[in-house]
C-alpha cells in the first residue's frame, strides 16, 4: 500500500503536465489558396494583361518564323544562281536569323515569367497577410494550403476561407 501511495505524487504530476500540454496543443487549420486568388480583385485584369503581352509576344515570333520561312524559301528557289561566295552569305544569314529566333524565344519566355510575377506578386502579398492575420487573432499555429494537394486530412470546421475572404473584403 505504501508504494501506491508513493506513486500518487507522480501521478498527479503526470496529470498536470497532460493537462498543460493538452490545453496549449497547436491548432491548425486549411484554406484552398487557388479558390481565393481567383476571386482576388485585381486577379482578371492582371491575367488579361497577361494574356495581351503574350499575344504580343506571339506574334513577333510569328513574325521572325515567317521572314525566316520566306528567306530560306528565296533561298532554295534561287540556290543554283548564287555564286560560292554569295550562297554562304546567304547560308550565315539564315543562320543568324535562326539564332535571333532562338534568343527571342528564350528572352521571351524569361520575360513572360517575369511580367507574370510583377502583376501577381501584389495580389499574393495581400492574400498572405490576410491568412497571416487572420492565423494570429484566431490563434493558429499551422495553417495548409489545402490546394497544394499535400494536405491528407483537414478538419472541415478549421477551414478558414470565410474568414480570409472577410479580412479581403470579398463577402
Amino acid at each position: 500500500m505504501k508504494k501506491y501511495l508513493k506513486l500518487i505524487p507522480l501521478f498527479i504530476l503526470a496529470f498536470i503536465v497532460l493537462s498543460a500540454s493538452a490545453s496549449s496543443q497547436d491548432k491548425f487549420a486549411h484554406v484552398n489558396v487557388d479558390r481565393l486568388l481567383e476571386q482576388m480583385p485585381g486577379r482578371q485584369k492582371a491575367e488579361a494583361e497577361l494574356r495581351e503581352y503574350t499575344q504580343y509576344l506571339e506574334q513577333q515570333f510569328a513574325s521572325m518564323q515567317n521572314e525566316l520561312q520566306q528567306k530560306y524559301q528565296e533561298y532554295l528557289d534561287s540556290e543554283g544562281e548564287y555564286s560560292e561566295l554569295i550562297r554562304q552569305s546567304k547560308e550565315r544569314e539564315l543562320q543568324n536569323l535562326q539564332m535571333r529566333i532562338t534568343e527571342f524565344q528564350e528572352t521571351a519566355q524569361q520575360d513572360l515569367r517575369e511580367k507574370e510575377e510583377s502583376l501577381l506578386r501584389p495580389i499574393i502579398r495581400d492574400l498572405e497577410n490576410a491568412i497571416k492575420k487572420v492565423a494570429e487573432e484566431h490563434n493558429y499555429s499551422y495553417v495548409f494550403d489545402s490546394s497544394g494537394g499535400s494536405l491528407l486530412y483537414a478538419k472541415p470546421g478549421d477551414d478558414i476561407k470565410h474568414l480570409v475572404k472577410k479580412e479581403l473584403g470579398l463577402d
